[in-house]
């Protein structure tokens, strides 16, 4: 990582965006980067629209703002695309990530006209190959991580497995489902991130 790394994003109460943030948070901070993973509180009843944020940084991080001018913005929920922009402010080389089974030309006329980086990943079927269940945040997760370019891949892999092991000391089954999650995200996306540079780098 050499650039700076602001991250917004956009999901609905109970699908682990906050979650993904504040994971994305962690990981980072091991790597000895300066972080801040914070969700925007408002009525966050299950279902409704929701915003976290990430700033990533190899400098102490003096601002402690939302964030309007995101680099990255991760998609956690597409059918927000119809009610919520969620390229506001998105910076023209920044990138989207949006979780669904569409081609990134259907989801395109959606997106207010951006025209910077778009990738779609379907984290539904790899969170219920993986898991048995739909929990999209882990698979949204890794994605941020392989288009940022905020860590080396395979260290990310190490933390997350530490991470889960703590989280889930008792539950092996739900850590081996979450880091095949992960596998599985990193190798779906890697097509798309071929020849392109990641957003972290100068």
């Amino acid at each position: 990582m050499s650039k700076d790394l602001e991250i917004r994003w956009h999901g609905r109460g109970g699908q682990g965006a906050k979650t993904a943030a504040l994971l994305l948070a962690d990981v980072a901070f091991s790597t000895g980067a300066h972080v801040q993973g914070f969700p925007e509180y408002g009525p966050e009843r299950m279902g409704a629209p929701i915003t976290a944020y990430n700033r990533i940084s190899r400098k102490p991080i003096r601002v402690h703002s939302n964030i309007y001018d995101p680099d990255l913005v991760m998609v956690v929920d597409e059918t927000l695309l119809e009610s919520v922009n969620v390229t506001a402010g998105l910076k023209p080389d920044g990138a989207i990530v949006i979780n669904t089974p569409k081609s990134v030309e259907e989801v395109r006329p959606l997106l207010q006209g951006y025209e910077g980086n778009v990738y779609t990943i379907d984290a539904r079927k790899i969170s219920v190959d993986a898991l048995g269940k739909y929990f999209p945040n882990s698979p949204m997760l890794a994605a941020a991580v392989a288009v940022s370019g905020v860590m080396d891949q395979k260290d990310f892999i190490e933390q997350m497995r530490g991470s889960y092991k703590h989280k889930f000391a008792k539950k092996p089954e739900v850590i081996d489902g979450n880091m095949r999650a992960l596998t599985l995200t990193l190798d779906a996306i890697a097509p798309a991130l071929s020849g392109k540079k990641p957003l972290c780098a100068e």
